[in-house]
Formats: structure tokens, C-alpha cells, sequence
């Protein structure tokens, strides 16, 4: 069986691709360089990539610095200490991310005779981007058998959210159970020169809390 895994390199993706090769899928992993600020998370994600031993990475240009409206793609200010129980939407919200990286790796199962794709998409801890909800998910998968040639030839195009629902403790010991070497992951919206976590950003500190649920130390901080 063949997947497409998109694979940025954080600890969510990472996780879920070994999920997906744990039930037996051949991974093949899209990373895709979107002129996002934090570049660091590609060369993780050729780590990831590699400790895997996907079947094949494909690395993407798909710059969307033009479309902006995101501190991840402009020079807004990445928001530091921010209340994670606040309703609004942050700033590194990139619009239409996940809808745009979902079609592209839908392109590519397509041409691969892959009718699975796996995303790392959390709506319990996390920041509440609108993209990574259930709903949208179930949205997507059903346009996704509508608007192909193989759905229309009757595949039937599965979007795999293996952590919707847990929490990022629960990630982090699902994939210890696994054997993941979380050293290899970046997670750091606004890392320094250097490429080390600011330790305030929303991705950092939803990252501290989860380690320190499971009980373990982080391997970024703690080698």
C-alpha cells in the first residue's frame, strides 16, 4: 500500500508518517517550502525523511510570501506568550494552508495510484487554525472523490488524521512508542540565528507542555 505523507519536519508529521508506516503503508513524503520564515523545519524534515526510510521524498517550491497575510510569510511579528486559551485566530496562520498542501499531495496520490494521505493535523492542542478541524478534513476528502479522475473512476481517497484527537502527550508517547527520535524534529515558529526555539511562540510552548505531560524530557533541550 502506498501513502503520501506530508512531512514538515515538526513532531505531529513525524508521527504521523510512522503511524501510517506501522499499518503497513509505503511512505512517500511531500515536504513543501512555502517561504515560510523558520526554514529549519525542511532540513528536519529530510532527517525525518531519512530515519524513515520513505520511499521517496519530494521536496516543493510553492512560495506564499506573495499571498502573505501570515507572520510565518511576511514580516509580521511572530505573537510571543501568547494565551493558547484566547479564540482568535494568531498571526502565523498561513491562509488556505492545509487546503492548498492537501491538493498538492492529492495530485501526487493521484499519479501514484495512492488513494491515502496522512496529515498531522491536531485539534486538541493546538492553535486554532480553522484548517486543522475535523470538518474541514471530512470536507476535503469528499471533494477530493469529486474533483479527481480516479475518484470519478470510483477510488476512494482517504485523508488520515491519526492525532485529531489526542492531545500533544499523547503524540509524543505514541511515537516513543514508536522509537522516534524527536531530536530530529523543529518545531520553533521564530527560531534565532542559529536555528534554536524562541521558547514563546505558540508551536514552542504547545511543545513544552507536551513533553512535560508525558513526562519526558525534550530531546531538543535535554540531549
Amino acid at each position: 500500500m502506498r501513502a503520501v505523507v506530508l512531512l514538515s519536519g515538526g513532531l505531529d508529521s513525524y508521527t504521523a508518517a510512522a503511524i501510517a508506516q506501522s499499518e503497513g503503508f509505503a511512505l512517500y513524503a511531500m515536504t513543501i517550502a512555502y517561504g515560510q520564515r523558520h526554514v529549519q523545519e525542511i532540513d528536519a524534515a529530510r532527517k525525518v525523511a531519512a530515519a524513515l526510510g520513505v520511499t521517496r521524498h519530494l521536496e516543493m517550491a510553492l512560495d506564499l510570501r506573495g499571498i502573505g497575510g501570515s507572520a510565518l510569510t511576511s514580516e509580521m511579528p511572530v505573537p510571543h506568550d501568547r494565551d493558547l486559551s484566547a479564540t482568535d485566530i494568531p498571526a502565523t496562520y498561513v491562509p488556505a494552508r492545509n487546503t492548498i498542501f492537501l491538493s498538492l499531495a492529492l495530485a501526487w496520490a493521484e499519479t501514484l495510484g495512492a488513494d491515502d494521505v496522512f496529515i498531522g493535523v491536531n485539534a486538541l492542542d493546538y492553535s486554532g487554525y480553522p484548517d486543522c478541524r475535523p470538518e474541514f478534513i471530512r470536507a476535503f476528502e469528499s471533494m477530493a472523490r469529486l474533483a479527481t479522475r480516479a475518484g470519478v473512476e470510483g477510488a476512494q481517497f482517504r485523508i488520515h488524521t491519526p492525532l485529531i484527537a489526542l492531545t500533544k502527550a499523547d503524540i509524543i508517547r505514541r511515537g516513543l512508542a514508536l522509537g522516534l527520535d524527536y531530536a530530529l524534529t523543529h518545531s520553533c515558529y521564530d527560531p534565532d540565528i542559529h536555528g534554536r526555539p524562541c521558547g514563546r511562540c505558540d508551536s514552542c510552548v504547545l511543545r513544552a507542555k507536551g513533553f512535560a505531560e508525558a513526562g519526558v524530557p525534550d530531546p531538543l533541550l535535554h540531549p
